[in-house]
């Protein structure tokens, strides 16, 4: 049965005494107000409220006693339950224009309220489960396979997983996600489960036009679904790494430099840190276009709109600071990977 929170009514109650010129008490379901315009009164018991949750009809109280105040309580009923109980205080005769407003107010809050508790909920099982999926090791069990069902995959067939690194969800992306098994991962990723293979890309097609900045890196189609999670993670870090310009990638066509950055090589790390000092504000960036023109100084120094001389420079400076020259195809090496380590 729906219980209602004492945030909620009292939310309730400072919205409809914007409006109306009386008192305002909101009553559980054991009659007991949990929001008023009277701070005083909170978790008090409320008699009215007791005799109309009783008899569900609403109850008129006509003069003030020692433990009832005048006015009007009328139950709240929800999917045919009596939740609570809404009072208005003053003159029966007053307020009582204001009840139908004021119940159908209430209710329609409520389940408002319910609604999105009923999505965070949801939101909340769903995490859960990802979760489980992406630390499974070995076979899927039958209970897990019939949990992957409702959420219409099949544990049976592999999964190539679209890993979507967006500038902020739109009508477009959300579409897309709510036609094929999807999560959200972070507030600007999603992930989309693939599990057929004629469909991957014509769904990629529709998610890089469904905003300009968006990137999607692309798993193997492998049975394991933690496995395509890896690997399209790992290609979506190392893709933002190196400021890769391209808007689709492939684990298959990155994957020596995936694994570079997942291998330990002492020291190569602490390079990058010495460029990332005010001073050599520009040099970061300077060796990522220098990496993605391979090493083209003519076509580096045109996307930077610098002259040739001024690359030049910057390409000195990286060496004065690291010791590792990149024009020299070996301590080049080792900055790219000092650069992939910066994003482990």
């Amino acid at each position: 049965m729906y219980q209602l929170s004492e945030a909620l009514a009292q939310d309730i109650v400072n919205r409809m005494m914007k409006d109306i010129p009386y008192n305002i008490n909101i009553m559980n379901d054991k009659g007991i107000i949990i929001g008023s315009g009277n701070p005083s009164r909170i978790g008090t018991e409320h008699r009215g409220a007791i005799k109309a949750l009783e008899s569900g009809k609403m109850v008129e109280v006509w003069e003030d006693q020692r433990y009832e105040k005048k006015g009007t309580n009328e139950p709240i009923v929800i999917n045919q339950v009596r939740v609570g109980v809404i009072g208005i205080s003053g003159s029966p005769e007053e307020v009582r224009p204001f009840c139908s407003i004021v119940r159908t107010t209430v209710v329609l809050l409520i389940e408002q309220g319910m609604a999105l508790e009923s999505m965070q909920n949801e939101a909340n099982r769903k995490k859960a489960f990802l979760e489980v999926l992406l630390n499974h090791q070995g076979i899927y069990s039958q209970k897990l396979q019939k949990k992957a069902l409702a959420y219409n995959i099949d544990l049976l067939l592999p999964t190539t997983i679209l890993y979507i690194h967006h500038s902020g969800m739109n009508a477009e992306i959300s579409n897309i996600l709510l036609m094929h098994p999807s999560f959200i991962i972070e507030e600007d990723i999603c992930i989309v489960l693939m599990q057929d293979v004629k469909e991957i890309k014509k769904v990629i097609k529709q998610l890089l036009q469904s905003q300009p900045l968006l990137k999607i890196s692309v798993s193997r189609h492998e049975i394991h679904i933690n496995d395509s999670y890896d690997q399209a993670k790992s290609a979506m870090r190392t893709a933002r790494a190196l400021q890769l310009p391209e808007r689709i990638i492939l684990y298959d066509q990155i994957e020596f430099l995936v694994k570079l950055s997942e291998t330990a090589l002492n020291g190569s790390e602490h390079l990058i840190t010495k460029l990332e000092d005010k001073e050599s504000v520009d040099l970061l960036d300077t060796l990522r276009v220098y990496i993605n023109n391979n090493c083209s100084v003519s076509d580096t120094s045109a996307e930077l709109s610098i002259h040739r001389n001024t690359l030049q420079y910057r390409l000195k400076r990286i060496y004065d600071l690291t010791g590792k020259d990149p024009r020299n195809t070996f301590d080049l090496f080792e900055l790219t990977y000092g650069l992939l380590a910066l994003y482990k």
